[in-house]
Order: structure tokens, then sequence, then C-alpha cells
């Protein structure tokens, strides 16, 4: 499904979405990331166009860093700040299991993260309770409503799991978090909003931090099948 296909459907949510709110500019305090993530959420919202029904707030999946760190950012563009959570990725991408993502897939079956936009779609309830239904803009995850790829809850996604085991669990390809977090992002990144997944590398302690538009980015940080 492409982006034309996506704005023409719609899906359940889009009866209740408002008008977007006025994307703001880079804010003037922050970190170096905050204002990486800032300049990314712009791009990305500016690549994905009408498709995005809410410009208020972006997801950042950054899944360059290790998943005992905070690297699920939350871009609020109206406040001009920066909300960092947990969020695992599949067992396809770390067959390891030692919390680092190595491979991206859009291949059903694989329990791989895939990379790329997505919009956030309607709440609906299946195995993990309430979750987010996810669909991917990009052909490396166009097929994220095939795969069943959304966001939810997860017990292996608590801080909990970090202190015992030094890394999060991992799921079959979606974007799992912990209880409290899970709240927050039903809130604040469900209905209509763009998420971003990608190997950024941005760690908070990084030494220094590619430009989001450096078309070398990408690759530099991206190993693996897509």
């Amino acid at each position: 499904m492409n982006r034309r296909d996506l704005l023409k459907t719609g899906v359940v949510a889009g009866a209740a979405i408002s008008l977007p709110s006025a994307v703001a500019a880079a804010p003037r305090k922050g970190t170096a990331r905050d204002r990486a993530l800032f300049r990314l959420a712009k791009r990305e919202l500016d690549r994905a166009g009408d498709v995005i029904w809410k410009k208020d707030i972006v997801g950042i999946a950054d899944f360059g860093v290790h998943s005992s760190e905070r690297r699920f950012h939350f871009v609020n563009l109206d406040r001009e700040e920066v909300q960092s959570f947990h969020v695992s990725h599949g067992t396809g991408s770390d067959p390891e299991h030692d919390g680092w993502l190595n491979r991206y897939s859009n291949v059903e079956g694989s329990n791989a993260t895939s990379r790329g936009a997505y919009i956030t779609w309607e709440w609906y309830v299946g195995r993990y309770g309430t979750s987010v239904r996810l669909g991917g803009l990009d052909p490396t995850n166009d097929a994220a409503l095939r795969r069943y790829i959304v966001m939810h809850r997860a017990k292996y996604a608590e801080k909990s799991h970090i202190e015992r085991w030094g890394r999060l669990g991992r799921s079959n390809g979606c974007f799992a978090m912990g209880e409290d977090d899970f709240r927050i992002a039903l809130l604040n990144l469900s209905g209509g909003r763009l998420l971003y997944a990608d190997s950024l590398g941005w760690s908070e302690n990084s030494p220094e931090l590619l430009q989001p538009d450096d078309p070398s980015t990408l690759q530099r940080y991206a190993p693996g099948s897509y």
C-alpha cells in the first residue's frame, strides 16, 4: 500500500482526526541530540506530506543504540521538547539476543523490525490488550499491516527487565513498550501521527551527531537487509 492509497483510505481514525498543527521552528534549548531529532522529525513530516493527519508530535525509534537505552523519542514540535522511552525490537533483528538490532526485514514471518516511516492508526484490543495499528509508508515497511506490526505494551519491555537482564526482551517486530510508557504513547502518538524507525546511533552521550539530511547517515547506521 503506497502513500496515495493510505491517504485515500484514511482507515477508521480518519474521520476523528483534527487538522494538523503548524510545525514550529527548531528548539533553542535542549541537547544536540534533541535538536538533531527535531530536524529529523521535520524532514520526515515534509517527506510524508498530507498522509500524516496530526503533525504536533513525531515518534522516532533509534534502533542504532542498545535496547537498554531510552531510544524511542517523542518529539513535540509544538512544545519544542523531547521525551524518551524504552522500546523493544524484533527477534528476527536480534537473533543473538544481545540487545542490538543488526538487521531489518519487511518479510512476513521474519519477526524482524522494519525500517522507515509509519502512520499511527486507531486503537484496538488484541493479544497484548489495547494496541495501535500502524501503516508502513515506505517500501522497507509497507507490509506492516499484513505483518500485524503494531505498538503495544509488554512485560519484557519494562525497565525491570533491563535491571535483571541488561536488555529488553524482543517482540515479533512490533514496537513494544512498558505499561506506563505505552499509556503515554496511546495519548500522544496514536491517531494519524508519524512514527519513524531507523538506526541513527544517537546515544545520549554520542560524541557527535550527523545531520539528519546527510544522505550518508542512513547507510552508515543501517546495516542488514531490508
